[in-house]
């Protein structure tokens, strides 16, 4: 009788122990400077996206055989510095209006990138 009431309490003793076991948690450091560039690119990355998705661009790209699917896809495989210097062309071109010779050029290098890829 002793003997069976000290398997059951160290039975159950050891269901406790395996049952509530925390479980396991990962943390690291973020410094500020990588959270703020990772941030800013994903804003940089979304202003490209949005400007390839004006009717006027996607008919330029089209006009000139690149498929907008393409051009999202090749636009999401850009490195940190290409996309940054596409949101800078953006940034710098008029508001509204016809399409410029900025625009006209931002619509070229990225059919090119597009083109080069494939």
């Amino acid at each position: 009788m002793k003997k069976s009431a000290l398997r059951l309490v160290s039975t159950s003793l050891l269901a406790l122990a395996v049952g509530f076991q925390a479980p396991l948690a990962r943390a690291e450091l973020v410094t500020t400077p990588d959270a703020a560039t990772h941030n800013a690119e994903d804003t940089e990355r979304a202003k490209v996206l949005q400007f390839l998705e004006q009717a006027n661009v996607k008919e330029r790209l089209q006009a000139m055989g690149v498929d907008g699917l393409a051009a999202s896809e090749r636009v999401a495989a850009l490195d940190q510095q290409e996309i940054h210097a596409l949101a800078q062309r953006i940034d710098s071109m008029p508001a509204g209006g016809a399409i410029s010779t900025m625009e006209w050029i931002l619509i070229v290098l990225i059919a090119i990138l597009v083109v080069v890829a494939l």
